[in-house]
């Protein structure tokens, strides 16, 4: 872009913005700078962080309230990144995981999760980075997981979605890079987000090591794209796991995966 194509505003659009990584995403952001457009489904929750922000921050918080895993929810958003004011930077975070194996979960849920994880991603994806290359910038980061790396959690379909994101986000990076955009995936691991809890998953017995903060995710993240990272993983210990995951014998990641919701070899119910 030349200079006076420069926004004197940066915009970025958060999904998932009002906990976890996408309301640190939003805090970061917002700290830094960039105007906002924050999504979320609950439209309360969402009015109460914006004013935060702007409160603390002094930048315009723009909102929209939007259910993702459906098609009206995309579109909403989709109408937003394609409007006049753009969109510099896309952080796709939405997304769910299930309390239950996929002997016993409901075609509904596994649907809305797929809706979400996959369906929102390729959606706004696709929306942002239109725009960006014609002006020959901008970027995006899909939130994925390092379970997506390899089948750890038997009965979940939560890995496949994401390991979806991650090649998703590679394969369009190759063709919008060289046009001055960017897509990066973000892999973290386990996070103190409230996630867990919220559905009812037990993590007790996950190791305290293992748990990263909201805040270290999104530093990391926000370093890797300035570093041109297509996939970012954040912290030492699970880049370790990750290069175990992807070279390991399949048979030996059968024998260590678990799943902390329970046992999948009930009969469906």
């Amino acid at each position: 872009m030349t200079p006076e194509q420069v926004p004197a505003v940066r915009r970025a659009l958060v999904t998932g913005a009002t906990a976890g990584i996408g309301a640190e995403f939003a805090r970061r952001l917002a700290a830094d700078g960039w105007a906002l457009v924050l999504v979320a489904r609950d439209a309360a929750r969402l009015a109460e962080k914006a004013a935060e922000l702007t409160g603390r921050y002094g930048h315009p918080v723009e909102v929209i309230p939007a259910d993702l895993s459906t098609a009206d929810g995309c579109a909403d958003v989709e109408r937003r990144l394609a409007g006049d004011e753009q969109v510099d930077l896309l952080v796709n975070n939405a997304g769910i995981s299930l309390n239950q194996p996929f002997l016993r979960s409901s075609m509904a849920d596994e649907s809305r999760l797929l809706g979400l994880n996959v369906q929102a991603v390729l959606r706004l994806t696709r929306a942002a980075v239109g725009p960006m290359v014609r002006r020959g910038d901008g970027a995006v980061i899909n939130v994925s997981s390092v379970a997506g790396f390899g089948p750890v959690m038997p009965g979940s379909t939560y890995p496949a979605s994401k390991a979806w994101v991650t090649a998703f986000s590679e394969s369009v990076d190759l063709a919008t890079r060289p046009r001055g955009v960017r897509v990066m995936a973000l892999c973290p691991g386990y996070t103190r987000t409230g996630a867990h809890e919220r559905i009812g998953i037990d993590m007790s017995g996950t190791p305290r090591l293992m748990w990263l903060t909201a805040e270290r995710v999104v530093d990391e993240a926000l370093r890797d794209l300035r570093k041109g990272r297509t996939v970012s993983v954040p912290s030492r210990r699970y880049k370790l796991a990750v290069a175990a995951v992807r070279h390991a014998p399949r048979g030996l990641l059968r024998r260590f995966a678990r799943d902390t919701r329970g046992r999948d070899d009930r009969r469906p119910g």
